[in-house]
């Protein structure tokens, strides 16, 4: 499995915008991420909250377990799951009961719940090698995610320091 490494939080958040902007047009996208605690799992999400062109704060939901997050057009909606908090069992939580069949899903802590994972999602697990670095591996389960995930692997850490000044410069601007 291919392995890529960011050496900032803001690196983080960069990555997550690219594979947002590359998931952008899909209709219904779930991407699990795995990580301890601390390793960037909502870093990651601001950047693909950005990428749809959500401008609400974004951070964690673990005591609320779900935020709905709208695009200022109101088109996209990204849903932020934490199941931190859920036992094995999932609490009796219907996942279903939150997501209207479209929109991103994103899932920290995804195997506190894995009976209610769904058959087609990306997985995302990111591993702390220090203070700053993060180590990623990305792998596709079903079809709408591999055109993303490839085109991550071949080109996103070629162009990562351009990509990386362009978001600073958006965010400064924001």
């Amino acid at each position: 499995m291919k392995q890529k490494r960011t050496y900032s939080a803001s690196e983080t958040e960069a990555l997550g915008y690219e594979l947002g902007l590359l998931l952008h047009d899909e209709a219904k996208v779930v991407i699990l991420l795995d990580g301890e605690l601390g390793s960037g799992k909502t870093t990651f999400t601001k950047g693909l909250a950005r990428a749809l062109g959500i401008q609400d704060v974004v951070n964690s939901p673990t005591f609320t377990i779900m935020k709905k997050y709208k695009s200022k057009d109101r088109l996209k909606t990204l849903y932020h799951l934490d199941l931190y908090r859920l036992d094995g069992a999932g609490d009796d939580f219907d996942l279903e009961e939150y997501i209207d069949g479209t929109g991103m899903i994103v899932v920290e802590w995804p195997f506190q719940a894995e009976a209610l994972l769904p058959k087609d999602y990306l997985m995302v697990t990111i591993k702390k090698i220090e203070d700053n670095i993060r180590e990623f591996t990305m792998e596709c389960v079903g079809i709408p995610c591999q055109r993303a995930v490839r085109y991550i692997w071949e080109h996103y850490f070629l162009m990562s320091q351009r990509t990386w000044c362009l978001w600073d410069s958006q965010k400064m601007t924001s």
